[in-house]
């Protein structure tokens, strides 16, 4: 009897890398157009403060969400077709968005998007697959690094597309690159092959669990600045996510295939990853939504009131650097280990931060500390990145990296709703500008919060890999 060895899979080239890489760019625009629009959209469609929070953060909901269902099938069912297919379910998304008449819609739209976030670990299975272990990690960190760097891209013209031509097409461009990335990627990429197929279900349960976690999660830290007022409605929400919590864990605990596998998750090096990345995306995020609105204030000594073109313009090097650390990441990580670029990292970001908190008086200072926060960011999440998906199993690497990627999009959703509630805390009723301690305050907390990360990455291991 005659047994048939499976064909190893074809190696890819640089052009199919750099369809992925296209890719990735093209989503991380099309992910970031929101966030720098916030104000011009609730001027359009007539929306509230707290319609405008509900949309800026549906899309890392949706994507906290996807995300491991995007590694799991990719895993399962092979990485090149569920990327296509999520990028089919993107593309209709962004044509929604770009469509919207109003709100509802356009919250339709976003939820559609969420789909993205899934993308990078699908690349990931696709990448590792097809390239040996040094060579993927390169791979993945360009990959990475054009997804941060298409995130800047986006924040920077977002702005100006929706002054000169229209919300709409702020929308429309980023999605026609993703429809036409995403038909370079099903020519040029060679098929992968499918991993294990366990023959389980969806953990629906899990999913539904996590969506209501997130959702209380983004509820308590909206209404955090006035608990003082509505001290009972943040105590009952803060008992429901602690109840969400201890449910989603008894129901991942026991599903024949968790969403999020808890087992992988209790291995010493993927939760340490997994705190890194939260805590360093958190410190990030903060800086992210404190450093524009600060150039953007008009208070009484402080502050530059400057137009959204100019916030563009100082925020390029931050964008320069964000792109840059991705392939510098992945190739620190394969020469010197995750453990040294990611205490470097950490500490740069820690010390930028603080820096920002003491020295703000000028323009320059800002441009600086933002950039060297943007690539110290860039650094460690890229490590943590390639470390993690190259140290498991190849048939788990999707699984692996959408922790990564859920604990990435956790950090930017908290620290981007605790910088909101502070600089809300710190205006002055009857004002419309905070008060410059609620600036400090904020990059003090940050610069903090990820000096914690030190205690973490002291116990990771030195080599090359986790």
């Amino acid at each position: 009897m005659t047994t048939t060895v499976p064909a190893p899979p074809a190696r890819v080239g640089k052009a199919a890398v750099g369809a992925l890489g296209l890719l990735a760019l093209s989503t991380g625009a099309l992910e970031s157009v929101v966030s720098p629009t916030i104000p011009l959209l609730e001027r359009e469609l007539d929306m509230s403060q707290s319609e405008g929070a509900l949309l800026s953060i549906v899309l890392l909901i949706t994507g906290a969400l996807v995300t491991p269902l995007a590694g799991k099938f990719g895993d399962r069912y092979g990485g090149k077709r569920v990327l296509v297919l999520l990028m089919a379910v993107v593309s209709a998304g962004g044509t929604v968005s770009a469509l919207a008449p109003n709100l509802p819609v356009l919250l339709l739209g976003q939820v559609l998007q969420g789909a993205m976030v899934g993308a990078l670990p699908l690349s990931f299975v696709v990448v590792r697959r097809h390239l040996p272990a040094g060579e993927s990690k390169v791979a993945i960190g360009v990959v990475s690094g054009l997804f941060v760097g298409g995130g800047m891209v986006g924040m920077l013209c977002a702005g100006p597309v929706a002054e000169q031509l229209s919300r709409h097409w702020m929308f429309a461009l980023p999605t026609l690159a993703v429809a036409g990335a995403t038909l370079l990627v099903h020519r040029i990429m060679p098929d992968d092959p499918p991993g294990r197929a366990d023959g389980a279900g969806i953990d629906w349960p899990g999913l539904l669990l996590l969506s209501g976690m997130l959702v209380t999660l983004m509820l308590v830290l909206a209404l955090a600045p006035e608990a003082g007022s509505q001290p009972l409605v943040l105590g009952c929400l803060v008992a429901l996510l602690a109840a969400l919590v201890a449910g989603w864990v008894r129901v991942e605990r026991r599903a024949a295939a968790p969403m999020v596998d808890l087992r992988m998750l209790a291995r010493p090096a993927m939760w340490k990853a997994c705190v890194l990345t939260f805590v360093i995306c958190l410190g990030t995020a903060m800086a992210v939504y404190l450093v524009p609105q600060l150039l953007d204030e008009r208070g009484e000594g402080y502050g530059f009131g400057a137009s959204a073109t100019e916030i563009g313009f100082f925020l390029l090097p931050g964008a320069i650097a964000a792109t840059l650390a991705g392939p510098l990441g992945g190739i620190g990580d394969r020469r010197f280990g995750s453990r040294a670029v990611v205490g470097t990292g950490v500490v740069v970001m820690a010390l930028s931060l603080v820096a920002l908190a003491a020295v703000h008086s000028e323009i320059w200072h800002l441009v600086v500390g933002k950039a060297l926060i943007a690539l110290a960011n860039g650094l460690c999440v890229t490590a943590l990145m390639t470390s993690t998906a190259t140290a498991v199993d190849r048939d788990d690497t999707g699984i692996a990296t959408s922790l990564i990627l859920v604990s990435r999009v956790l950090g930017y959703a908290v620290g981007g709703q605790l910088g909101g509630a502070l600089l809300t805390a710190g205006t002055p009723a009857g004002s419309q500008a905070a008060a410059e301690s609620a600036y400090v305050t904020g990059f003090v907390i940050a610069g903090a919060v990820v000096s914690t990360a030190l205690f973490v990455t002291r116990t990771l291991r030195k080599g090359a890999t986790a």
